[in-house]
């Protein structure tokens, strides 16, 4: 059958994709690189042309409220549009744990607006929520420096690394629909504090690291265990000390 990857040059897209063509499928990237474009809908439809799963893993380049909501609702009326037409029977989506309780913040407004489309849209289909990768301990330090000091709210998190999710997500397009969310996380749930923290002490950063009762995640505040998934049906094996202790380049 035949798989199109929308985001299949990204950081997740592109290993589903590695992953997906060591099998007897039919597997295409599609990204604004090679003249497909959701925002657009420049070359959806021909790209879908007899596709029988659509994998979504795009994300928007802008976290602007405004910017992020018009990305994820404008693309998914043009994607889910071309879907229905192609007669695709099978969208996945990825999306992030705890979404529906981040509603503060514009990003998972629009997360939320996207998944809302895709329940609505007739089309089976499969969310994967996942917790935060890895690879993004950098971004959370550095989008939480106030005043030269990195303040994180005192919460938690079970992180995974990407290869992990782009393993449960290659999966999951050669399997029928869930039309359902499912959860998927790391192996360890840390203090976000203790894992920023590592992450630092790995890579040689320099500042003062602790938890503040006021710190907002992406604008949203956080309760012990929203960022953490209440029913995983897959941990990732990836361990984070293993995996931060491998040079970048071999990971």
């Amino acid at each position: 059958m035949k798989i199109v990857v929308i985001g299949g040059t990204g950081l997740i897209g592109s290993q589903v994709v590695n992953l997906l063509q060591q099998t007897e499928h039919e597997i295409v990237a599609a990204s604004p690189n090679n003249g497909v474009n959701t925002l657009t809908g420049e070359g959806l439809s021909e790209v879908l042309q007899g596709a029988h799963v659509v994998v979504d893993v795009s994300n928007s380049p802008s976290f602007e409220d405004t910017a992020v909501m018009n990305f994820f609702k404008t693309s998914n009326e043009n994607l889910l549009t071309a879907e229905k037409a192609a007669g695709v029977q099978h969208h996945i989506a990825l999306s992030v744990v705890g979404t529906q309780k981040l509603q503060a913040s514009g990003y998972f407004r629009a997360k939320q607006v996207q998944e809302d489309m895709i329940k609505a849209s007739g089309i089976p289909y499969t969310i994967v929520h996942a917790t935060q990768f890895f690879e993004f301990a950098g971004s959370i330090l550095q989008m939480s420096i106030v005043d030269g000091k990195v303040r994180l709210p005192d919460a938690n998190i079970q992180p995974i690394a990407s290869k992990d999710v782009a393993a449960f997500v290659a999966q999951t397009a050669v399997a029928q629909p869930a039309n359902t969310i499912l959860e998927i996380g790391g192996p360890e749930k840390f203090n976000i504090t203790a894992w920023v923290k590592e992450y630092a002490q790995a890579t040689s950063k320099n500042y003062e690291i602790g938890p503040d009762a006021n710190a907002l995640y992406s604008g949203a505040p956080l309760d012990a265990d929203t960022l953490a998934p209440e029913r995983a049906v897959y941990l990732g094996p990836t361990n984070y000390a293993e995996w931060i202790a491998i040079p970048q380049n071999q990971r």
